[in-house]
């Protein structure tokens, strides 16, 4: 009877091994290159996204794992051309997971050919506006393994002959999903964690998916370096400023780990300070913090370290709050933007622009700017990203 236990547990770890193969672990390319070769590298397996297809695919999709007993998941969001911003239509989405046990659960009907997958399997086409929804059941972990739940996403573009993998989606308060494995994703069509909010007895993950970022040989890629900051789709690093004004003066609260739930503006300065210029954009900022409220939180990240003193310029941005009467931007302060005791190095900001502007929303990244001048024309440009970019879900816990 033991041997006959050993036995059957051995198939079992073999096939959860063999099942989470589908997607070849790769490096993450930073600057994806056009040299003709295979679009996203090689990607064992990727033809059963095709197996069982059916040839009319919605922008939303029921799982079979929908009705499992366990905890009910809906992921949605926008598929994005490469600029971040631009929807894409027409991309089909396949994805797969384990079931409420960490098991790729076979069934009767399903096709021999791909029973490594399981049977909670399905697809999606985004529809004009770029948009998606799958809802189905969370994943479980797989059995004994400290392998965090996950499910397998890959992409069919139109026009591009193959198919290839993203980033694994994997949940944000999985105890299994570490700050080291966090800081080691690849970012294959951005971040793929799933933050939740809940409605009733639904989780609610809200997605978005950049086409071709950090995907190899993507055509069209971008051949130039990353001017500043991470990119859009990827998360923004977690780093600790010294808080010289607002709610948390005296600490070294993280921006995105404290006030990371809602909208975010990151407003970095670094050796060029036009101070003129930065008390307007201050002004700005902070009247557009006041009038979203909770939704949005603001700060400013002045990190010059031409001429950096710590005390010098602790008293000179609160002197500047108080001249200007900021009520909820935050003022901070880093020796440089290469610290690495803050860790503010890597949100990887070049210290030479004369500011570089990030928005982010649950941590994610959703636009950036460079060398903003402060008028009324790029107040508009925020105002107006920040409205077309607000979260449906922004009122759920």
């Amino acid at each position: 009877m033991q041997s006959k236990c050993f036995f059957t547990s051995l198939l079992i770890c073999l096939y959860i091994l063999c099942s989470c193969q589908g997607q070849v672990s790769q490096p993450a390319s930073k600057r994806p290159t056009n040299d003709n070769k295979v679009v996203g590298g090689p990607f064992e397996n990727g033809d059963f996204m095709y197996i069982g297809m059916p040839k009319n695919i919605a922008s939303v999709d029921t799982s079979p794992g929908w009705h499992q007993p366990g905890q009910q998941l809906l992921i949605t969001g926008t598929m994005f051309k490469q600029d971040g911003k631009t929807p894409a239509p027409g991309v089909i989405l396949y994805y797969y997971h384990t079931d409420v046990h960490g098991l790729y659960t076979d069934r009767p009907e399903l096709d021999r050919r791909v029973v490594r997958h399981g049977y909670i399997r399905g697809w999606v086409k985004s529809d004009t506006n770029g948009r998606y929804a799958i809802y189905t059941v969370r994943p479980a972990a797989y059995p004994g393994r400290d392998f965090e739940a996950h499910i397998h996403p890959s992409i069919k573009e139109p026009g591009i002959d193959k198919e290839y993998y993203i980033d694994e989606f994997v949940f944000d308060d999985d105890p299994l999903l570490t700050g080291a494995k966090r800081k080691n994703l690849p970012n294959r069509g951005g971040s793929g964690i799933l933050r939740l909010v809940q409605q009733g007895n639904l989780q609610i993950a809200e997605h978005d998916l950049i086409l071709g970022l950090n995907i190899p040989n993507y055509p069209g890629s971008l051949k130039q370096a990353r001017v500043s900051g991470k990119e859009i789709g990827e998360d923004q690093p977690s780093f600790a400023p010294h808080h010289v004004y607002g709610p948390d003066k005296g600490s070294k609260a993280c921006p995105v780990c404290k006030y990371g739930r809602y909208q975010g503006i990151l407003y970095f300065v670094g050796r060029h300070p036009d101070w003129n210029d930065i008390k307007k954009w201050l002004s700005f900022l902070d009247e557009q913090s006041l009038a979203r409220g909770k939704f949005l939180k603001a700060y400013l990240i002045y990190g010059n370290d031409k001429d950096f003193n710590q005390e010098k310029i602790r008293t000179q941005l609160e002197r500047l709050g108080t001249e200007l009467n900021l009520q909820r931007i935050a003022l901070t302060m880093v020796p440089s933007f290469s610290d690495t005791e803050s860790d503010v190095n890597l949100s990887a900001i070049d210290p030479d622009l004369k500011n570089t502007i990030i928005l982010y929303r649950n941590r994610v990244i959703i636009d950036k700017y460079y060398e903003l001048t402060a008028k009324e024309e790029n107040f508009r440009l925020i105002s107006n990203r920040l409205d077309v970019s607000r979260s449906l879900f922004e009122h759920l816990p």
